[in-house]
């Protein structure tokens, strides 16, 4: 056998209009990991500003969250039916006119449209962009380094957009932090249309709105008992109304996807025991996680009067425990397993987490409280590689209500 016949074959290089697609891509992707955070530091400017109170600054979050999740399994079937380019292009349109709205808000009414229209866009390009990705690089090393990119810059995101965030304010204004969007938007779409192809399923499915519509409000339903939960306590009879009306429409979104024909999720798939514990893990990670990055944004600047620029710099300590996380976790699984590692991170977090119940009005807090927190990060990050181990093992390659071109 001949030495070229013996190596391996190299694989193959992008194309010019392949680059073009992968960086515009990755910047729409990027951008959207990124506004999860972007505002956090600027809250409590937000709130004096626009006329927001403390205990309200949340749903600028939380609105964007909402509309972000409720409506992304929706939109992941609608651009199987209009076409994944024509999504991703509507959604950065949207995105950047809800950008520019939201720069230019000067009451809370209209922020917080801006910022439910910004969940709207992402949960539109979100699917979109991913299913672009898997269908512009063939299957292969290229399309492995696209996803590879796509996933690393997608878990920098939330970091960066706190860091962000608090150098616009700090320097500028937290007016640009919406004003940064509109740039990329323009960008992508004066780009996008030259270098992304058409691509939509062979068959147009049909769009699960009932499904849609039950999960949503049940995620909204949550909310507003949580938030009502910390204004009123949990004894309020408004509080529990909120709960059971979350749970009948649990249920019924749970009746609907077994009976329709193409559900938004397969059922039998999240009923696998990896796939549940995994899940049951990654919820628990990210919420317990993200949830301190608000009440530490108001601790940081209206206890210890930190400036938005230096609070936004000192989340990078989180984000620099997130990054040493992910890479520790393949050595954490190869040398346990994915139980073990992550009930290790979970108590390691919960150990990091202690020192924050004791502190004080003082500076001095700031230096160990960032560093548990990026000892916590690194374990967030952890459980996260973990969790997915074991539901992509578990998720058959085609299901009962997965997407196409997914």
């Amino acid at each position: 056998m001949s030495a070229t016949a013996a190596s391996p074959a190299r694989p193959a290089r992008m194309s010019s209009r392949e680059r073009l697609a992968l960086a515009v891509l990755l910047t729409a992707a990027f951008t959207l990991a990124v506004d999860f955070s972007i505002l956090t530091v600027a809250l409590p400017q937000i709130g004096r500003d626009v006329g927001i109170a403390t205990e309200h600054l949340q749903w600028i979050s939380t609105t964007y969250a909402l509309c972000a999740a409720g409506l992304t399994l929706l939109f992941g079937r609608v651009s199987d039916r209009v076409g994944r380019r024509c999504l991703f292009l509507v959604g950065m349109a949207l995105l950047g006119a809800a950008s520019l709205c939201g720069g230019l808000a000067g009451d809370p009414a209209t922020l917080l449209a801006a910022r439910a229209a910004q969940g709207t866009a992402t949960a539109m390009v979100t699917p979109s962009a991913l299913s672009l990705l898997t269908t512009t690089f063939p299957e292969g090393p290229s399309r492995d380094r696209a996803l590879g990119l796509n996933g690393s810059l997608m878990a920098a995101g939330f970091t960066t957009g706190a860091i962000l965030g608090g150098v616009l304010t700090g320097v500028l204004s937290w007016r640009w932090a919406f004003f940064v969007n509109v740039a990329v938007a323009v960008v992508v779409l004066a780009v996008a249309p030259a270098v992304l192809r058409e691509n939509r399923s062979e068959r147009r499915p049909r769009v699960d709105l009932a499904g849609a519509a039950t999960v949503s409000l049940a995620l909204v339903a949550i909310v507003c008992a949580a938030t009502t939960a910390g204004a009123s306590g949990w004894t309020s009879p408004v509080v529990w109304a909120g709960l059971a009306a979350a749970a009948v429409l649990l249920v019924l979104f749970w009746l609907v996807e077994w009976r329709v024909s193409e559900p938004l999720i397969a059922l039998k798939v999240l009923a696998e025991r990896h796939v549940a514990w995994g899940n049951v893990a990654g919820l628990l990670a990210f919420a317990t996680e993200t949830s301190l990055v608000f009440p530490l944004t108001l601790y940081l600047q209206d206890v210890l009067g930190l400036p938005p620029l230096a609070a936004g710099l000192s989340f990078g300590v989180l984000g620099t425990g997130t990054v040493v996380g992910g890479l520790l976790a393949s050595r954490v699984i190869a040398r346990t397993d994915a139980k073990r590692a992550i009930v290790a991170g979970f108590g390691v977090q919960a150990l990091a987490t202690i020192p924050l119940a004791f502190v004080g009005d003082s500076r001095a807090w700031v230096v160990p409280c960032w560093r548990s927190r990026s000892w916590a990060g690194s374990r967030t990050s952890s459980r996260s590689s973990v969790t997915s181990s074991p539901r992509r093992q578990a998720c058959p390659t085609r299901s009962r209500g997965s997407r196409p071109g997914w």
